[in-house]
């Protein structure tokens, strides 16, 4: 079993681990955008609209196939091969419930407005938690047999897992898509008849039925208490120094400990799990504080040694992060990060390696989307039969496509570059398929990384294909069916190829030009291979050169930027010939 030994995080011969691997959520808790379902927003939404449509019964039955689908131990078995060593869970707390306590939850969500409905459901929470009837039977609980299966899966690879409590009773925060709730931070303000925080009470509970099943399981890594706390303030009337987290996080780990489990317990901040005003380790009020661990997520926001925030309580910026961890002598986890281009992924993962600091990346899965580990093909609609079952197949392990520049991004060193496809001159070349590795290194683009939240320029203009900061559009015409697009003076692409025959080439390169008259030119090596002027126009054409006498062998082809075109889609390479038919 891991556990603290300073601000390191050691197992029990004491050597040190750090955890490096993948969150599996979009499973056991749906969030709408990983399912490519944006407007719906939340799980307990869609839901909902399938409720229109299919009766309780029907929902349950396409949930319970869901789940037993959308991750598997192929799943965990592929992350192993990668060299991931744990697994973050995310869990939403309905899966604690009977079917019958969901049964009561079900009947909010036809009419979540309904405060009377809110209303009763919290009676019945509070009823079945006085009579002792929350979390009573756990070996019948599907939550607990699915935390009994990763952990199954996880230490059968020699893995670890963190247990998040991703949507806790009543909601952390304000955003239903990452908690579920039906009322805005219904966790820190909702009262039963009794005047008790039941959602509080409730998920203390549940902590303390996992820790008596669990306290001995050592492949278990460390419990993540609730997720991304947000949005406590004043201005939702609540406190401006986190009192309200840390009642709650002292009582959670008191009650944890009471039942003699001594696994690492990560703290999350509010501010979507950075700031820790008054839940240092000083402050806190829980009677033990041994074992402790702290969380910082991290999302567009800058990878670079230099960026600082004032307030040393806020720790998603590296230097925070490891100040925060000298000083309070604690061990530091990045739970999430990810959401970005494969520049900022492979720029923010070689930071925290530098610093021995352990990382979650987020997410393994995604509908029809390059940023994620697995890309699962579009599947209709999830509010009909048909989308539902076509999800349920696209979303297998064995349907999935490995998004290969996502791998490589998180498992290579800052300065590799392979082969993305086998490219052979003579023959075609896809434009999209330049090596894998960094901008600065495979490629260079304008812009390839996003490091300000608030800015949502698209870091690959077109969406489609890889996820570096190449813009790649769709184009079924290609070969492939994707092109290069806005294509900027400066920017340039690696190709690895294997010349078969030595000898000069007749270079042709299919593009749209663009409204000014464009340039491209043609490096093997550091060996020039000549230049091509692109008349300005609307129109698909194919332009060419012939090169000098090429080598045999395995080379870098570079193609250089140096005014712009709209759209590039292959280079292909043929024998140059002269006079007479002979070879050139």
């Amino acid at each position: 079993m891991l556990r603290a030994a300073g601000a390191a995080t050691v197992n029990a011969s004491g050597q040190e681990v750090v955890l490096r691997g993948y969150n599996v959520g979009g499973w056991l808790l749906q969030e709408s955008y990983i399912l490519d379902t944006d407007t719906l927003n939340s799980q307990w939404r869609i839901k909902q609209g399938i409720l229109r449509t299919a009766s309780e019964a029907e929902m349950e039955k396409f949930y319970r196939q869901y789940r037993q689908q959308f991750i598997t131990k192929a799943d965990i078995d592929f992350l192993a091969r990668q060299g991931f060593n744990c697994v973050r869970l995310p869990l939403h707390y309905d899966l604690f419930l009977t079917p019958k306590q969901r049964h009561a939850r079900t009947e909010v969500i036809r009419d979540p407005q309904n405060d009377q409905k809110l209303a009763a459901y919290v009676q019945e929470l509070s009823r079945w938690y006085d009579i002792g009837q929350l979390f009573a039977r756990p070996g019948r609980l599907e939550g607990v047999r699915y935390i009994d299966n990763v952990v199954q899966w996880c230490a059968a690879n020699g893995m670890y897992v963190v247990l998040d409590l991703h949507a806790a009773p009543g909601g952390q925060g304000t955003d239903r898509n990452i908690n579920d709730n039906f009322r805005p931070l219904d966790m820190w303000k909702r009262r039963d008849a009794k005047g008790r925080p039941i959602y509080q009470d409730i998920t203390v509970r549940l902590w303390e039925m996992l820790a008596d099943r669990y306290r001995q399981e050592p492949a278990i890594a460390m419990y993540d208490v609730i997720n991304e706390p947000h949005n406590l303030n004043a201005a939702n009337g609540l406190s401006d120094d986190n009192q309200e987290l840390n009642i709650f996080y002292s009582r959670a780990i008191d009650a944890i400990r009471a039942r003699n489990d001594q696994h690492l317990i990560m703290l999350e901040g509010n501010g979507y799990g950075n700031e820790y005003t008054n839940l240092t380790p000083d402050k806190l009020r829980s009677r033990d504080k041994s074992n402790l661990v702290y969380n910082a997520h991290r999302y567009w926001c800058p990878n670079t040694a230099e960026a600082a925030d004032p307030n040393p309580n806020q720790i998603n910026l590296l230097s925070n992060l490891t100040a925060f961890r000298a000083k309070w002598q604690v061990p530091v986890w990045v739970g999430e990060t990810g959401e970005n281009s494969n520049e900022w992924f492979a720029a923010a993962v070689q930071g925290l390696n530098e610093r021995g600091i352990g990382w979650g990346h987020w997410n393994i899965k995604r509908v029809n989307s390059g940023a994620g580990l697995l890309r699962v093909a579009p599947y209709g609609s999830i509010l009909t039969p048909a989308g539902r079952a076509q999800l349920l197949r696209n979303a297998q392990f064995a349907n999935c496509q490995i998004n290969r520049d996502v791998v490589a991004a998180l498992t290579q060193p800052a300065a590799n570059r392979q082969p993305f496809s086998p490219l052979a001159i003579p023959g075609t070349i896809p434009a999209t398929d330049y090596d894998l590795g960094r901008d600065g290194v495979a490629y260079h683009d304008d812009f390839s990384a996003r490091t300000d939240y608030r800015n949502h320029t698209p870091t690959n203009g077109g969406g489609a294909y890889r996820n570096d900061g190449v813009d790649i559009a769709p184009s079924p015409e290609m070969p492939n069916g994707f092109v290069v697009q806005e294509l900027m003076p400066g920017e340039w692409l690696t190709y690895t190829v294997t010349i078969n025959a030595a000898g000069s080439y007749r270079a042709e390169l299919h593009l749209q030009p663009g409204t000014e008259t464009g340039k491209l030119t043609l490096q093997l090596g550091d060996m020039p291979m000549g230049s091509a002027t692109v008349p300005a126009g609307p129109n698909w054409t194919t332009v060419t050169l012939n090169t000098p006498a090429l080598p045999a062998g395995r080379h870098t082809l570079r193609l250089l930027v140096d005014a712009p075109v709209q759209q590039l889609g292959w280079l292909r390479f043929e024998p140059a010939k002269v006079a007479g038919g002979a070879g050139e």
